[in-house]
């Protein structure tokens, strides 16, 4: 069953909170620290597997675009599976962007990441 309630930053798991916030800095060293070995990544239908490979993506996404970004929901799916919304405003086409990050975790990792135009 899916708790549709916000959640304040402070009770998502440390997990989710620490990648986020060093994924808002683009810190890809930090952020890829939070994924399983195994991790599968997926944004906007580009799929990368493996820690080393979303290493790779999580430093390289976006990079040519200058934007902020900003929290703007948060739900507990299950105890392993979490969406953070993030509202982006930036330099990209568009400008302006909603998206869903849902969160995958196991171990205390993030095993899945797939991060896709926001659902309302």
């Amino acid at each position: 069953m899916t708790q549709h309630t916000d959640l304040p930053s402070d009770l998502l798991p440390t997990t989710v909170r620490e990648f986020l916030a060093a994924h808002v800095v683009r810190d890809a060293d930090t952020a890829s620290s939070f994924l399983a070995e195994d991790a599968v990544v997926v944004d906007q239908g580009e799929t990368v597997r493996g820690r080393e490979e979303a290493h790779a993506f999580l430093r390289d996404a976006g990079s040519e675009f200058e934007y902020t970004t900003e929290q703007i929901g948060a739900h507990r799916v299950d105890d392993a599976h979490w969406v953070v919304t993030v509202r982006l405003e930036g330099t990209f086409p568009g400008g302006v962007a909603e998206l869903d990050y849902r969160f995958a975790l196991r171990d205390d990792l993030v095993a899945e990441l797939v991060i896709a135009n926001h659902s309302a």
